[in-house]
């Protein structure tokens, strides 16, 4: 590769531009290509794909590492750049900017076959690093292929369509028509499915994974957001698939995407992983706090969902054996009372309620659901968390609940909260306010809760106590007999309901 001596490194500052397509900075990748076994840097017949280029950085650090381990093999150094360009590095460019981008960063030329290129064996313009626009297949208002809109999506040919080329084919393996030993890279996250945004659009990097191991690889390695470890829209399916992977062999995990991508903020935290096709085992995980990195070795599957800390693992497992029920059984499930949130209090009514815009009155007949709650005394909690999809502060510490509450007889709220437990007396119904309110009960929420949406399936690990006594975290931590350095584990993480973000 020619040197270069400036700084920074233009491909670094690219990494800050962007919050959906996130481009990803050089330091990172080496980190991720570092997970790969180092004999490959010296195999002048191993095939690389980067199938979701943006801007050739993966292909870039690759070229760097192959210039370097073929050296004794291939000496003449011309010789050796037009080897590595043109027969081990491929990539597919996700759009036409990213594209020139991407041939640009690798070749020092947005044409492959340009003047100023530094590969001399090109004939054509693309290269290896491949783009087509493509349509999205629309079938009822959806892409078959990604799921995207066709209010959102369906675009003239002036605007980019972001029909990705990996993954709008039956057969990816058509596009360069060779097998590949490694694919790594850095997806794009989510689409816009015309019902929302954030942690509520509709996530794609699942579809590139899928994708990748339709190809059957020996190495698969891809950075993407963590919050498929407890689910989230459709990764149901996925998350299973993944957690089941005996072929996952290392997994590392960044509890902060600030830690991983500066200045980028994405809800519960980023992760990458090492798959190796022939070598199934144990997975080595490494999960990483600000400047912490906490190492473990163990299977994923331990439970439906996929908890970060080995620490917490341990607390779970002590909170198990001595609880038989759970409090998933007694939170309430989305639309408590049938109430959506749009529901604005009215001026007469027989029954009180509680929205996120204000209180008021309401007819007991618009009540769909829920009526055995409607006289009981019960405990309110905001369906969204207080943290910001589900990043810790600028401590690394998390709150999880912003509101809880009582709710008297006669008392009912819209799908803005869930409600918690139905009790005869007040007492009752303030103890569980009080237990909901401890570090402990909001540790074990926070470590299956990556994004902001609170829903009932959010309290599998947390135990289902009698209400007729009160609780607190001292108590807690010696009914289940945590030793301290499970209970500073807890304390680190979780700062004081009384403590506003």
């Amino acid at each position: 590769m020619i040197q270069t001596n400036y700084n920074p490194d233009v491909l670094s500052c690219l990494a800050n531009l962007s919050n959906d397509e996130v481009f990803t900075p050089p330091s990172l990748v080496n980190d991720i290509l570092d997970l790969l076994p180092t004999e490959l840097w010296s195999n002048p017949n191993a095939k690389f794909l980067d199938p979701v280029s943006k801007s050739g950085v993966f292909l870039r650090e690759m070229a760097k590492r192959l210039m370097k381990g073929l050296e004794t093999q291939i000496p003449d150094k011309q010789e050796r750049i037009n080897h590595i360009f043109s027969k081990q590095l491929y990539g597919i460019a996700i759009t036409e900017l990213t594209s020139l981008l991407s041939r640009r960063s690798v070749y020092c030329s947005k044409t492959a076959n340009g003047k100023y290129s530094i590969c001399e064996t090109f004939n054509d313009e693309q290269g290896n690093i491949y783009y087509e626009r493509m349509q999205h297949t629309w079938q009822n208002g959806k892409c078959t292929y990604c799921g995207a809109s066709q209010e959102v999506y369906d675009r003239e040919d002036a605007l980019e369509t972001y029909a990705y080329n990996f993954i709008h084919t039956d057969n990816p393996e058509k596009i360069f028509n060779m097998k590949f030993d490694v694919i790594v890279g850095n997806p794009p996250y989510q689409l816009n499915d015309g019902g929302g945004t954030g942690s509520s659009a509709k996530p794609i990097y699942n579809l590139f994974i899928e994708q990748a191991k339709k190809l059957n690889p020996k190495y698969l390695s891809m950075i993407i957001p963590a919050r498929w470890y407890s689910g989230g829209k459709g990764l149901d399916d996925f998350r299973s698939e993944m957690l089941i992977d005996k072929r996952i062999r290392k997994l590392v995990d960044y509890a902060d995407s600030r830690d991983c991508f500066p200045g980028v903020d994405i809800a519960g935290g980023i992760c990458y992983f090492l798959w190796d096709r022939d070598n199934k085992g144990i997975c080595e995980v490494k999960t990483i706090r600000k400047n912490e990195i906490i190492k473990s070795e163990r299977y994923l599957d331990e439970f439906e969902t996929f908890v970060r800390d080995n620490l917490a693992i341990n607390i779970i497992h002590k909170v198990k054996e001595k609880s038989q029920n759970f409090l998933d059984n007694v939170v309430s499930s989305r639309m408590p009372f049938g109430l959506v949130s749009s529901v604005r209090p009215e001026k007469i009514g027989d029954l009180d309620l509680i929205t996120s815009a204000g209180n008021g009155k309401i007819s007991s007949s618009k009540v769909t659901s829920g009526k055995d709650l409607i006289g009981k005394w019960k405990v309110m909690l905001s369906k969204a968390s207080n943290d910001h999809g589900g990043q810790p502060d600028k401590e690394g510490k998390r709150r999880i609940f912003s509101r809880v509450e009582i709710m008297p007889p006669q008392t009912v709220c819209t799908e803005s909260y869930l409600v918690v437990g139905k009790y005869e007396s007040r007492s009752e119904a303030e103890n569980m306010a009080n237990f909901l309110k401890t570090k402990f009960c909001r540790f074990l929420v926070s470590t299956i809760l990556l994004t902001q949406n609170i829903t009932k399936g959010k309290f599998i690990f947390v135990p289902d106590l009698p209400m007729s006594e009160s609780w607190d975290d001292e108590k807690l931590y010696r009914k289940f007999n945590l030793n301290r350095e499970e209970t500073e584990f807890i304390e680190q993480l979780i700062r004081p309901m009384e403590v506003e973000a």
